[in-house]
């Protein structure tokens, strides 16, 4: 079993197809991944994160029982704060889905979830999309992420409590960094951008989660649209 500090993610599985989770595990294991448990709906989804720990969770969005989205909220819920003595709570869940406008998905990534995948994923994405997320950066498929905030996050059925987290703690170079990082920039493009290190623009997005209480890029992303700050996508320029 690998440790914390192996670099080494420990994947769990939920998928209520049992062909969809035996094709991963064998990409995952001929990476070196282990798959520590396989979930076949959201309840045992559930069980099987609190048992295990894992790092990364794939997440089926349509299950049985308990579909992916209630599951994302339980365990992120129960996870949030590791018990005395215990592994961290800090596991990253990724949605898998056919779909890639999906409200349901949307609902998800604004609940904590760090990304998501399309199940015909190549390979080699889905292993990339893995260890990106086991270091802690959110896996944002930045064309299809931007269009599902567009299409629901001025949706008061789609909000889920993000957008009563107010901008006002930021100051005004984090809230200019804040709207960039929702248009999809990098912290290399974001740095240029500004005319800043990536140093200290990694500063200013640590600053951003921080204060805003938020896991990741992903939800930064949410929360800019809910809020306002960016109402519309806008063309990012060249040069």
């Amino acid at each position: 079993m690998s440790t914390p500090d192996s670099g080494v993610p420990r994947v769990v599985i939920a998928d209520d197809q049992t062909l969809v989770r035996g094709g991963f595990r064998l990409i995952l294991d001929s990476a070196g991944i282990p798959v520590v448990a396989e979930a076949a709906d959201g309840k045992q989804a559930v069980a099987a994160v609190l048992k295990h720990r894992p790092d990364v969770v794939l997440m089926d969005i349509r299950m049985p029982e308990m579909d992916g989205l209630e599951a994302t909220r339980r365990i992120l819920a129960a996870t949030a704060r590791p018990a005395e003595g215990g592994p961290s709570g800090d596991i990253r869940i990724i949605i898998l889905t056919t779909f890639d406008l999906d409200q349901y998905v949307y609902a998800a990534l604004a609940a904590g979830a760090s990304g998501f995948l399309l199940k015909d994923v190549t390979p080699e994405h889905l292993i990339a999309a893995v260890q990106l997320v086991r270091t802690g950066d959110a896996l944002l498929a930045l064309s299809i992420t931007r269009r599902l905030v567009e299409r629901f996050a001025l949706n008061p059925a789609a909000a889920t409590g993000s957008a009563g987290r107010g901008l006002s703690a930021l100051t005004p170079r984090e809230l200019e960094v804040l709207g960039l990082i929702a248009r999809g920039m990098s912290n290399a493009e974001i740095a240029g951008a500004l005319t800043l290190s990536e140093a200290t623009v990694k500063t200013h997005v640590a600053r951003i989660l921080t204060k805003l209480d938020l896991r990741d890029r992903v939800q930064a992303v949410v929360l800019a649209y809910e809020t306002g700050l960016v109402s519309r996508l806008t063309p990012r320029t060249g040069g």
